[in-house]
């Protein structure tokens, strides 16, 4: 629950208060896995046009952070050929800004780890024919 805190502002006879609320270590962390969340879920409307599956499914999303009201993803393609890789950062990063409570996102190429095919989700692998 959040605390808050007075403090008399030291003028004239009244009485003033300024109220200062803060969250608790573990309140803020709860804040943050409810917007981790919301971003996993962002994140599943990126479809590769050329496979017809998302982003998450296919295993292309390496990182996920949320410092306040922050998002860095490290994102990768399944080629470094790709020729859809640059709308795919835009759309994961205009996804992720529609989420309540998010007021920056930023979507960095990574190579690194190589992606694989056992990279993706078991009903990405049963789609396209890898399990």
């Amino acid at each position: 629950m959040a605390q808050a805190s007075e403090t008399w502002n030291g003028r004239g006879p009244g009485v003033f208060f300024f109220a200062e609320v803060s969250m608790s270590a573990e309140e803020n962390q709860e804040e943050s896995k409810g917007l981790e969340a919301l971003c996993w879920s962002a994140l599943e409307k990126v479809v590769d046009p050329e496979l017809g599956l998302d982003a998450v499914s296919l295993g292309l999303i390496y990182k996920l952070e949320v410092k306040g009201s922050e998002v860095e993803i490290d994102m990768t393609m399944t080629s470094p050929g790709c020729p859809v890789a640059e709308q795919l950062l835009l759309e994961a990063n205009n996804e992720v800004l529609k989420v309540p409570g998010v007021k920056k996102a930023r979507v960095n190429l990574v190579w690194s780890p190589p992606w694989s095919p056992e990279m993706m989700s078991l009903e990405a692998k049963m789609t396209l024919g890898f399990a």
